[in-house]
């Protein structure tokens, strides 16, 4: 058991699988109660999408000491996140949200977690999105993976 749990984690961690591919994974092969499989990856996910958000705060605020980074940077990130601020204000974090949720190929935390950066969002906002977003993500693949869509039709 502790070693599906491991699978099921490490799986989640992996850019553009997370939990689309370990949900699945353990209800369908690993043969795990989906209660078990779906608190497990949606934990590791939202963990995930805070650390990548973390450590991309520490790596952008490294390489901006450095003009070579700093300059476009200015010019194009800033530039963006002031023209931007009151779309990001009035819906941040429900953009980032569904779009961490929506289970489909690009998206996620990943993405999720760097979309929010550049657009400005601020860590507080940022976590709410994640959460809401990988629970919409874990329910929607939860459902597929359970077969529940075949039991409606």
């Amino acid at each position: 058991m502790i070693n599906n749990l491991v699978y099921l984690i490490f799986i989640t961690l992996l850019p553009f699988l997370e939990l689309r591919a370990s949900i699945p994974y353990g209800i369908n092969v690993l043969r795990m109660p989906w209660p078990t499989v779906f608190i497990v990856c949606v934990i590791a996910n939202i963990i995930l999408g805070i650390l990548i958000y973390f450590m991309l705060e520490k790596f952008v605020k490294f390489f901006l000491r450095y003009k070579i980074f700093s300059n476009p940077y200015n010019k194009i990130v800033i530039k963006t996140q002031k023209k931007i601020q009151k779309a990001v204000d009035k819906y941040g974090e429900w953009g980032v949200a569904l779009f961490i949720g929506v289970p489909l190929p690009g998206s996620g935390v990943y993405t999720g977690a760097l979309g929010a950066y550049v657009i400005g969002l601020n860590f507080k906002k940022f976590i709410i999105a994640n959460i809401i977003g990988v629970l919409i993500a874990g329910t929607i693949v939860t459902i597929i993976s359970t077969g529940v869509l075949q039991l409606i039709s």
